[in-house]
């Protein structure tokens, strides 16, 4: 059998149910009392119609901290029947989870009864525990339920996230909250004021728990003082603490969104996405490093001076530091987005390296090859060179691709921006080759 601290998650001491904390306490009872996920509750839907039928199969949550994941969990638990049993991904050993699945199968050969294992943070969860866990789903002896903050395709093997549908949890709008805000007013006996239940839901992350739990440690202040000013209350909650992951995913999606906001031309979300990642703490270094390679890539020749301006940022950014540099990147965002675009270089250098990886056999054509000792010379190294200086407009047509390709044209200047001059430096020197 299943070990006693693991076997529910919800065993609760009898005598301290007055001590429940109100989140707790508001905890929905039933699937249809959850709060912002009306997609994934709706009459018919996959996560329905399982609790309906009792018929189960492998699944994760996925969704942003406070939006109703173990609470989905315990709703399972308590209308499935099934042999429930509960892991910490922070507090379980692998020992704990080979022993837990043993008795899982015991029970499932003996008993014929399957049991259902949901894992709190699977993420946390490395990949040798993970792996335990696949032979007992596969055998049917376990039914999974994972539950995680982080993207499961980064974070669950693939082995046991192909055996599992995962479940979206939508982060909670403010109006949801607002709900949620009203029934904590309510229980702690506090007279509701919509300000205050409007900021609370605002800066809460989309954390229904968050929001209970501050109000809560709030209740005593708002017994006395049940309409204060906003800004009192912020100093009484020593707010803000940003939400911010600096490693995993939304990490990258807020990298991406500067990214993007800055080849769609758009200076106003540009610093917007700077300034969201910067006030939480990521390392400028990385800031920088992104955006240097912002200006070749999605800029280029249309505008040279982007690359010299990232350059200067991080020439600046190592001299003065932070958070004195976060003006020089803020000009840095500012100067990118409205420069002129162009991915030219970046698609010409992608066609090259491809053909680079296919002919690295061909070798270096005699004429322009290195001749600095006289066995090179006499192996004919540099013979026929023409010396571009040498000659009108400074220009001698040689080809400078090996002898078993074709000439290719890799760089196709854009229309925007300096690139226009250098397409007609492009087009003078064509004209030159076919004079010649």
């Amino acid at each position: 059998m299943a070990r006693k601290d693991q076997s529910t998650l919800f065993e609760t001491d009898e005598l301290s149910v007055k001590d429940v904390p109100l989140a707790e306490k508001l905890r929905p009872q039933k699937l249809e009392e959850l709060c912002g996920q009306e997609k994934l509750i709706a009459t018919n839907s996959l996560l329905q119609q399982m609790i309906e039928s009792g018929v189960y199969h492998s699944f994760i949550l996925w969704g942003p901290p406070g939006t109703g994941k173990t609470t989905i969990a315990r709703i399972i638990e308590k209308v499935s029947g099934f042999h429930f049993i509960h892991f910490s991904a922070v507090l379980s050993s692998i020992n704990d989870v080979k022993g837990v699945m043993k008795d899982a199968d015991y029970i499932h050969r003996t008993k014929n009864h399957r049991s259902i294992l949901f894992i709190d943070e699977i993420h946390r969860f490395n990949k040798s525990q993970q792996d335990a866990f696949l032979p007992y789903v596969e055998s049917g002896a376990v039914i999974l339920i994972g539950a995680t903050t982080e993207n499961p395709s980064f974070e669950v093997i693939p082995a046991l996230l192909s055996r599992c549908h995962v479940f979206v949890l939508e982060q909670l709008k403010e109006a949801d909250l607002k709900d949620i805000l009203q029934r904590g007013f309510s229980e702690l006996k506090l007279e509701p004021d919509e300000k205050i239940m409007g900021w609370m839901a605002q800066n809460c992350g989309g954390d229904a728990r968050r929001a209970l739990n501050e109000l809560e440690l709030i209740k005593p202040y708002l017994e006395k003082n049940p309409h204060p000013l906003i800004d009192d209350l912020a100093k009484t909650l020593a707010k803000k603490t940003m939400f911010y992951d600096k490693n995993r995913e939304e990490h990258y999606n807020l990298i991406s969104a500067l990214h993007k906001s800055l080849r769609g031309s758009d200076p106003q979300a540009g610093l917007y996405w700077l300034a969201r990642m910067l006030e939480a703490g990521e390392d400028p270094r990385y800031l920088v490093r992104r955006l240097i390679r912002f200006a070749s890539e999605d800029i280029g020749l249309a505008d040279p001076n982007a690359l010299v301006q990232a350059i200067a940022a991080k020439d600046a950014l190592l001299f003065i530091g932070m958070p004195e540099a976060n003006n020089a990147l803020a000009q840095l965002v500012v100067y990118l987005a409205t420069a002129p675009k162009s991915n030219s270089l970046y698609t010409a250098y992608k066609a090259a390296a491809k053909d680079a990886l296919k002919t690295s056999h061909f070798g270096v054509p005699l004429h322009i090859r290195n001749a600095p000792t006289k066995l090179m010379k006499d192996l004919d190294y540099g013979k026929d060179y023409h010396y571009d200086h040498e000659f009108e407009n400074k220009y001698y047509y040689q080809k400078c691709f090996p002898e078993q390709m074709k000439e290719k044209v890799y760089y196709e200047p854009g229309p925007f921006g300096f690139e226009k001059e250098i397409q007609k430096r492009i087009d003078w020197w064509k004209k030159l080759r076919e004079k010649q």
